[in-house]
């Protein structure tokens, strides 16, 4: 089998964006202002609103300021703590309230299972499918499609062709959202996946912190700090300062990871009516012989070859770097009792550098004596510039009696990219690779040319959004909203051939989305939601052109339950989604191009979730997810992916030795294979924790991942790589 690099290296549009959930402020005011900024208090949606009214003098008391002939002062404090996402309609409901299915990988299951990778975490949601096809690069798939749209508190660009490069730290994020369905709603362009949003730490009202200290298997040494201080005596200003450090070898043969994040996050009140965050984040990661491309198990008789877990195709030359340096300003503004406008500028700036070595054959297989692979050297530099603005009016209104809320807004991005490429001697190219699987050496560094320009482009993306939650009655909601957005692009594709210009028509579309909710109970909530989805492509056909947007529908009906008194939330829902025109690989030019053709596929079937306390002391999340894909003749199609997935989680703290938590997570999913390539059985992974509280400020926690040392491979999409056999680290978390 060929393992063909989906895609060129370059670097992957992980865009830090602006946040949605609301922001802090406190205020004081004097007598004759405090009715005032009362009201302005109530313009916040009543989960992020705490009015604090100073305690009155006990009687007999002389106070200062009845000496000063002043009345007491009333003290409003808008609470940072209790903010609501808007991850899935850009309006604050909560998970019940939405109509989509959405599954939350919160911080303390973060913490608990030590996941330290924003990649690691989402293998924890339900229907959620990580294809490690390279080691610094995957694909998420949901629902039978790739997942395109990552935001960062809700606003964001789409992942150019899905690859998402290197990993986040999730010790930046009090959690993850994973929004499942069309997106539509969302960003204007999308599929029938989902979306992944990550949540960013925000400042507190609290003096506090933590630090951490890992070790583990593959020499591990991680440390991380999160510190939070109010900086104001009148707790108008308050700051966060997040820094993490982490080294680590491999279970794969030479590869080295370092990962540092850096992130800083201030926010307080300006006047009576506006609250200004600004932050900062910068990462940089180091990766030390890395895998571009992946291995080629299938052999020329038909049979697949089994390799040890350490095999890998890189060399000791190699290496695949990134840094990243994103800003976000945010000013939202009280424009009366009812409303409020915010404004969000992001920018991000980043860097890849690499060397590389892409191992695969001529024939798509291995010769029966694992021989048959060349190798491709790579070398490049990738520039991508980001910059988004968006600006938006929400609030709620009365009409025919009741209640209802809105939001409308308009956003602009533009985004650059460059990538220069250093040639290798010819004569050192494509050079035939020793049996499978060799050392690192196996291919010497070849002499590299001059940097010279390879792809350059430039996309501009306009959007025009609007969404209204309108209550018909006590128990029917509707949720309505349109996406009209405009998009233009000029030079080549990110990933696409090494040429200079492409001609891009303008791409306008409108995409419709409406949800209906109905209370049938006041625990029991059925709901029904349908959107047109529509993603442009950068594939291009076997002529060299580059194919037409992919459209569609999306539908989702579904059933919220809560249960013992609201600790409990299940979910189930019957999905279908319709997409044409989605870019399927087609084979190789003849001048060594990857072609693409445009397909229909259908994608149908249920998703059933369960998540919440039993007890005070047992939490539970069990996932299931049964899908059915198919292609413009009715067979099954995707075949890499798999039809039936199941997560399972359960944590617990023994109430007869309550300083000691347990938890045991596992997934399961069924058979997949690649036509012409690997195919890999049905398989269950289980991770462990067991945390200990040493006194009230330090804990230590052990984790085993692959508690089982089950041999498999993580993903057949673009190749094959072993997933990681047993290991394990040990965590000591100190309150600061």
């Amino acid at each position: 089998m060929t393992t063909h690099p989906k895609a060129k290296p370059g670097l992957s549009p992980n865009r830090l964006n602006a946040p949605t959930a609301e922001t802090p402020m406190a205020c004081r005011t004097r007598p004759v202002a405090a009715a005032t900024a009362l009201l302005v208090a109530s313009l916040w949606l009543p989960t992020s609103v705490w009015a604090q009214v100073a305690p009155a003098p006990e009687a007999g008391t002389t106070t200062a300021s009845d000496v000063a002939g002043e009345l007491p002062t009333v003290v409003i404090k808008i609470k940072r703590e209790n903010r609501v996402s808007k991850g899935a309609t850009g309006l604050p409901m909560e998970i019940r309230e939405t109509p989509q299915t959405i599954s939350t990988i919160d911080k303390e299951v973060i913490a608990d299972y030590g996941l330290t990778g924003s990649v690691d975490a989402l293998r924890f949601g339900t229907g959620i499918n990580v294809e490690q096809y390279e080691t610094n690069r995957v694909a998420i798939n949901a629902r039978g499609f790739e997942i395109q749209s990552t935001q960062v508190d809700g606003l964001g660009m789409t992942n150019d062709w899905g690859v998402v490069v290197g990993q986040q730290d999730t010790f930046l994020f009090d959690k993850i959202e994973l929004i499942r369905g069309a997106n539509g709603l969302l960003t204007g362009v999308g599929n029938a996946s989902g979306t992944v949003n990550y949540v960013r730490k925000r400042p507190t009202n609290k003096n506090e912190g933590q630090a951490e200290l890992s070790v583990g298997s593959w020499n591990l040494r991680r440390g991380a700090v999160d510190v939070n201080r109010v900086l104001s005596d009148d707790g108008k200003w308050a700051g966060r300062l997040v820094l993490v450090q982490e080294e680590r070898d491999s279970y794969l043969r030479a590869l080295g990871n370092q990962r540092t994040s850096l992130y800083g996050v201030v926010d307080g009140q300006i006047g009576t009516d506006g609250i200004l965050t600004v932050g900062l984040t910068h990462q940089k990661g180091k990766q030390q012989s890395p895998m571009w491309g992946s291995l080629t198990l299938r052999r020329t008789d038909g049979s697949q070859a089994e390799f040890d877990v350490s095999s890998s195709t890189s060399q000791d030359w190699t290496y695949w770097n990134t840094a990243s340096t994103s800003a976000f300003v945010e000013y939202t503004h009280a424009l009366n009792a009812n409303w409020e406008a915010k404004l969000t500028y992001n920018t991000r700036r980043a860097d890849e550098q690499t060397k590389l070595l892409y191992a695969y054959s001529l024939s798509d297989v291995l010769n029966t004596d694992n021989t048959g692979l060349v190798g491709w050297p790579y070398r490049s530099d990738s520039d991508m510039e980001n910059d988004l603005l968006d600006a938006n009016i929400s609030g709620t209104f009365d009409a025919f009696g009741r209640s209802h809320s809105l939001i409308a807004g308009i956003s602009h991005s533009v985004q650059k990219h460059a990538t220069l490429v250093n040639a290798a001697d010819p004569g050192q190219m494509f050079l035939p690779l020793p049996a499978s699987p060799y050392g690192g050496n196996a291919y010497p560094e070849p002499t590299w040319g001059a940097a010279a320009p390879s792809t350059a482009s430039k996309q501009e993306l306009t959007r025009l959004y609007g969404s209204s939650r309108l209550a018909l009655t006590d128990a029917l909601k509707a949720i309505v909203g349109v996406n009209v957005v405009k998009l233009t692009r000029q030079g080549s594709s990110f990933y696409g051939p090494a040429v200079s210009s492409t001609d891009y028509p303008t791409i306008d579309k409108a995409s419709p989305y409406l949800g209906f909710t109905y209370d049938f109970t006041p625990s029991i909530l059925g709901y029904a939601s349908y959107s047109e989805i529509f993603q442009y492509q950068d594939q291009l056909d076997i002529g060299g052109r580059y194919l037409d947007p992919m459209k569609g529908v999306n539908h989702e009906v579904g059933v919220k339950a809560e249960w013992l008194d609201g600790q409990l939330l299940t979910t189930f829902a019957l999905f279908g989604a319709q997409q044409k025109g989605v870019a399927t690989y087609g084979g190789l030019t003849a001048s060594n191009q990857y072609w693409y053709q445009p397909s229909d596929v259908k994608s149908s079937g249920f998703e059933l979730e369960a998540t919440g306390q039993l007890t005070k002391n047992d939490s539970l999340t069990v996932g299931l997810t049964q899908i059915k894909l198919t292609g413009p003749d009715g067979k099954d199609t995707f075949e890499w992916i798999p039809r039936t997935t199941v997560n399972v989680r359960y944590d617990t703290r023994l109430s007869a030795l309550p300083q000691l938590k347990m938890g045991v997570a596992g997934r399961w999913q069924s058979k997949i294979s690649k036509e012409g390539g690997a195919s890999q059985d049905a398989f269950f992974v289980a991770n462990a924790f067991a945390s200990y509280e040493i006194n009230r400020q330090l804990t230590a926690r052990l984790n085993v991942y692959n508690l089982f040392d089950k041999k498999y491979l993580g993903g057949l999409a673009y190749g094959a790589i072993y997933g990681a056999p047993r290991n394990a680290s040990l965590t000591l978390n100190y309150k600061l």
